[in-house]
């Protein structure tokens, strides 16, 4: 079915179809060489169908594109007029191809991914890294925030990729779990005779506590820990910043509820001390969450192969 716009005033048909597509690439050969023959020996094909193609191709716009002369063919002035817009088609699929071709081979594109800033300094980063020194043309965007901050930029289409923690339930959006993490509480060294025996969830919950602020799944998650057991608890200090946590919790205002493989580093250093508990803290896991039935970027997929194949308990 014949369809048609208004282009500068000039009115162009176009055909949907893959044969007229290749009736436009015959029209354009032709119109450089200059000769069937010549046009049919640079595509391949026979003379003869050169020719049909031409002939077709006029009778479907309904003007004359070339005059035959004895030892070739010219353009008419409607044939010039219509090669000056098939140049420019043709150009624009074949930038198209060698775009297309350069996000095929991570030599261009965007990752678009959303994370927690302990998860992008402790997960995403080493990946990202490697990532950056195989396919430096590729942009890194990061987008900092909790679960459900993740959830609605993901969503949104503002990013691709998203790290969550689990439990995490969106009808809208694919999970796909990661790696496992284990929480617990820290404290300062003058808190250090409390490491003596396990503490109950009973003492925990007298202690000075240091907890991300309500909203956030990490805080959700120990509220419900304490709620299982029958624990009323209150958060003494609460901050949007884990690293602030830590930073309190190691000059000694309490015990900071944190992810024990993102510290570390200042256990190992004395700087903060983990206190046992006599019930154990369930283990979490991260999870990758992209949009349901929406394909993500082909470097987004490279990027969550990577991350997969690296699988572990943090």
């Amino acid at each position: 079915m014949k369809s048609h716009f208004n282009y500068s005033g000039i009115e162009v048909f176009y055909i949907n179809s893959f044969m007229n597509l290749e009736w436009y690439r015959i029209f354009l050969y032709t119109a450089k060489a200059g000769n069937l023959t010549k046009a049919a020996q640079e595509l391949h094909i026979t003379q003869p169908s050169v020719s049909y193609a031409v002939k077709q191709l006029e009778k479907e716009l309904g003007v004359k594109l070339f005059d035959r002369l004895s030892k070739g063919v010219r353009l008419t002035s409607e044939g010039a007029t219509l090669l000056e817009y098939v140049e420019k088609s043709f150009a624009t699929l074949d930038s198209g191809e060698r775009k297309i071709a350069s996000l095929r081979d991570y030599e261009a594109g965007e990752l678009r991914i959303g994370a927690s800033g302990p998860m992008i300094k402790h997960v995403l980063l080493p990946v990202l890294d490697d990532l950056r020194i195989r396919f430096p043309e590729v942009r890194i965007r990061l987008s900092q925030g909790n679960s459900a901050a993740i959830q609605s930029r993901l969503k949104d289409g503002q990013i691709d990729l998203g790290f969550v923690h689990l439990p995490f339930v969106d009808p809208e959006l694919e999970i796909q779990q990661l790696v496992a993490i284990q929480d617990g509480f820290v404290v300062g060294p003058s808190y250090r005779s409390l490491t003596e025996q396990p503490m109950t969830t009973g003492d925990l919950a007298k202690l000075p506590l240091l907890l991300l602020s309500r909203g956030s799944s990490t805080r959700e998650f120990i509220e419900r820990w304490f709620g299982d057991q029958r624990i009323a608890m209150e958060a003494d200090i609460e901050l949007n910043s884990f690293e602030m946590l830590v930073e309190l919790a190691h000059r000694g205002y309490g015990a900071a509820f944190v992810t024990r493989s993102f510290i570390e580093q200042e256990i190992e250093q004395g700087l903060l001390i983990e206190l046992p508990t006599a019930e154990k803290i369930p283990a979490r896991h991260i999870a990758m969450a992209t949009r349901r039935g929406i394909s993500v970027p082909l470097i987004a997929t490279q990027f969550m192969q990577m991350l997969s194949s690296g699988k572990r308990m943090l």
